[in-house]
């Protein structure tokens, strides 16, 4: 059974920083590159970073500079790291994992952050 859980989320205030996990299980995780999206209230999900199976990593400019994602294959795990948070980073983040020959996906069930004084 395939399963992306993501514990981490929270309320944090502007300025800081949330670590948020996404530990897969019941697939090959080396074979599946992941990413992370987020969807706030009234908008789309959109993509915040992706790394290879290889580890080449994508940062799309919502948030760049301000994350690092980084995978453990040992622990079948992906990290985001969030620092500088805004209360615009308020959303829903969701892992996905993308297998690298079949581009099959398969997604978490989401881990709120909510970034607020």
């Amino acid at each position: 059974q395939v399963q992306l859980v993501e514990p981490g989320g929270g309320l944090v205030q502007p300025g800081g920083s949330l670590r948020l996990s996404c530990a897969a299980s019941g697939f090959t995780f080396s074979n599946y590159a992941m990413s992370w999206y987020r969807q706030a209230p009234g908008k789309e999900r959109e993509l915040v970073v992706y790394i290879s199976a290889g580890g080449t990593t994508n940062y799309a400019d919502a948030m760049k500079g301000r994350i690092t994602i980084s995978r453990d294959n040992a622990k079948n795990t992906v990290y985001l790291q969030m620092n500088s948070l805004k209360p615009e980073d308020t959303a829903m983040y969701y892992c996905k994992a993308t297998h690298i020959w079949t581009k099959r996906d398969y997604w978490g069930q989401g881990t709120q952050v909510t970034v607020s004084s």
